[in-house]
């Protein structure tokens, strides 16, 4: 902080005189600055959760998890795969195999036990609660009362999880486990710590609850590190050094269930001498959010988190705390820091190069320590530059006895920097404070539930907004598994992009797969609400248009209220697409960009039209991943040939349509075909 331009005496000087300055502002003034300075070392000090431990701090909390999830990620060791650890599980394919989807097959689990036992693991654990009777269990309890190799069984109760176990579940999980007193088979605790949305931390140990998971796996195998006795610190997640290579090999558990005699060597060997855990990887079952999930969008099964915290204790990665004196006297430095630089009243031209140093050393201390291996999770960043500003603000204003001007300067501040639908932009581009947006190319999707409207005023209010909440429900989730964002509903259509705020490479990819889900999904709408109540009116088809193009991004709006949004001929363009389907007899539209750039091979094309509202065409493409290639090609053909020959483009049309009776589109085709201007393009009406 010291300046060797200035003189010590001087410096002094300028101090003294601010230190006048505020005491002649008045004691209102006084203290109304020692409140707001107390302000700033509560939020310097408190900026993750407030004192009680248990109520995120307002606007700072997110803002804090969100930048401790940016450095937790980039700190991460980049390991090849996890050679100790096998993950055995049931995927959607199993449950497909098995036609039995809640509770997962135990005669399934019951065989694989006996298949796994005797292969040399060091320890089995098994995260499935049996808290529920199933006809297999005689079978499975036999399984496991018979292992040699040491079980860890999965045990959860009300106190714990009080989310996922009532009363009843808990009682018949207790007399399962009770018969498998005096086996190796023991219960263990499979709690995992989701606080604030996310499993960041080591569940804390509480008293008569088994011991984790992966704890008493490594106890069964003599391999429990102490350090890790009562660590109940950040987990220390990891990152594959390949995308194509997961940290923890996995076997699904058919494989092990009836094995192939001749096989059985070769799953031996990858299973001896390894922690082998047991569970499901199912798309929609036990998914978990993790210090990564907000950086990379990923939901790994809670079995993989068990993975990690079995792998953190083998490399005993106990990371260090910091003591709460030590976080206490930084927030006092950073207040008191801030109080002495607004009472030198520096001119801009210097003080500007110094905060930005200071700054960056707020944010850049958990960073070093992070990579130091020390736990910075609940170390305040956010809480001491927001505290800086504010104490700095308050001293300020006493100071120049300009109270006014600059407390709405930290209010200002202070509310543009910690919203929570930009916070994680923030992190990134701190100069993105304010309003604005950058053009992007960016994937566009629009949607629309055919003559929901016309519906809605045929029913009760609540009927419609039962079905609305629903249907939307189902619509979000398809965006949200494909990593999309949604931008906004409108009434039952639903706007979504991708390519923004980050970019990766199979956006359009995700983008053309959530179109054609969303209209299966839209499908199973339809049928759900009909085998509901037959008197319901029918409802209309999902239709989706797709396109992709440049628009701009970013955070719009006023005083009150910030939307981050995409804006931009693009939108407009996929919302025609939507609407066109109804002339067109389809439901999922999607224009040529989009379809070269989905990187897919899967459509097939529609024709060139001008859509309604459009002046200049365009190119028409439609997914089908089952139509023959032979036909698209066929289509293909007879496309570009008619501006030069219509009727032989209207004879491979019509063969391609006349073994597809039932494909309207195709017939719609046809049509257009035969009704097209001298350019080739057909105007929709």
């Amino acid at each position: 902080m010291s300046d060797p331009q200035t003189p010590s005496p001087a410096r002094l000087g300028w101090i003294r005189r601010g230190w006048r300055n505020v005491r002649e502002a008045g004691g209102v003034q006084l203290a109304a600055t020692l409140v707001v300075l107390c302000a700033a070392l509560f939020i310097a000090r408190f900026s993750w959760v407030l004192p009680d431990g248990n109520i995120p701090t307002p606007l700072t909390g997110e803002a804090e998890r969100a930048l401790y999830d940016l450095r937790a990620y980039y700190a991460a060791d980049l390991v090849g795969q996890d050679e100790r650890i096998v993950m055995v599980v049931y995927t959607d394919q199993t449950l497909i195999a098995a036609r039995k989807r809640s509770p997962l097959d135990r005669g399934l689990l019951a065989r694989t036990l006996q298949t796994l036992d005797g292969m040399g693991a060091k320890a089995i654990g098994i995260d499935i609660l049996f808290d529920q009777p199933q006809d297999e269990d005689d079978q499975l309890i036999a399984a496991l009362r018979g292992m040699q190799t040491p079980v860890a069984v999965a045990y959860a109760n009300v106190a714990t999880n009080r989310d996922d176990v009532v009363y009843e579940q808990q009682q018949y999980l207790e007399s399962f486990q009770a018969q498998l007193a005096g086996t190796r088979a023991r219960p263990a605790s499979i709690r995992l710590d989701n606080t604030f949305g996310a499993t960041r931390v080591w569940p804390t140990i509480v008293p008569g609850l088994p011991p984790l998971l992966g704890r008493a796996m490594l106890e069964d195998s003599d391999a429990n590190p102490t350090r890790f006795a009562g660590y109940e610190g950040a987990l220390d997640y990891r990152r594959a050094r390949f995308v194509d290579e997961p940290l923890f090999a996995s076997l699904q558990i058919d494989l092990l269930a009836d094995p192939d005699p001749e096989v059985v060597p070769f799953l031996a060997e990858q299973i001896v001498g390894k922690y082998v855990l047991i569970g499901g990887d199912i798309v929609d079952y036990d998914r978990v959010e993790t210090t990564f999930t907000s950086i990379t969008g990923e939901l790994p099964p809670g079995l993989a988190v068990h993975a990690e915290i079995i792998a953190q204790m083998l490399d005993d990665r106990a990371l260090s705390p910091i003591p709460a004196w030590i976080v206490w006297v930084m927030a006092v430095l950073v207040v008191l820091s801030a109080a002495l630089t607004a009472l030198l009243e520096w001119p801009a031209r210097r003080l500007a190069p110094f905060m930005l140093a200071l700054f960056a050393g707020f944010i850049g201390i958990p960073v070093v320590l992070q990579l130091a291996n020390v736990d910075t999770y609940g170390l305040p960043a956010v809480g001491w530059l927001v505290g800086w500003i504010i104490a700095f603000a308050a001293v300020t204003a006493a100071a120049r006895a300009s109270g006014a001007v600059q407390r709405n300067f930290a209010a200002g501040a202070l509310g543009k920097y910690i919203p929570r639908d930009i916070a994680q932009a923030i992190i990134d581009k701190p100069e993105l404070l304010s309003l604005g947006g950058e053009k992007r190319e960016i994937f566009v999707l629009f949607s629309d539930l055919e003559g929901f409207t016309k519906m809605s005023h045929a029913i009760a209010p609540e009927m419609v907004a039962k079905l609305l909440n629903r249907y939307l429900d189902l619509l979000s989730q398809v965006v949200l598994d494909h990593g999309g964002v949604i931008d906004k509903f409108v009434g039952d259509a639903v706007v979504a992009f991708w390519g923004a705020p980050i970019a990766r490479p199979d956006d359009g990819m995700r983008a053309a797969r959530a179109g054609y889900a969303m209209w299966q999904v839209g499908e199973a709408f339809r049928r759900e609400v009909a085998d509901m109540d037959a008197s319901l009116p029918a409802i209309g088809k999902t239709r989706v248009g797709l396109h992709y193009g440049e628009a701009v991004i970013g955070n719009f709006g006023g005083a009150t209220r910030i939307q981050y949004t995409a804006l931009g001929d693009s939108m407009n363009t996929a919302a025609r697409l939507e609407a066109a389907n109804k002339g067109l007899d389809s439901s999922v539209m999607a224009s040529r960009e989009f379809a070269e750039a989905s990187g897919l091979e899967w459509w097939r094309p529609m024709g060139r039209v001008v859509l309604r509202g459009r002046a200049r065409p365009v190119d028409l493409f439609e997914p089908a991943p089952d139509f023959p290639a032979e036909d698209i090609a066929i289509l293909a053909q007879a496309l570009a040939m008619v501006t030069i020959d219509r009727e032989g483009a209207v004879r491979l049309a019509q063969a391609v349509a006349s073994r597809h009776p039932q494909d309207a589109a195709l017939g719609n085709l046809v049509q257009r075909i035969t009704g097209l201007d001298e350019g080739g393009t057909y105007v929709l009406g």
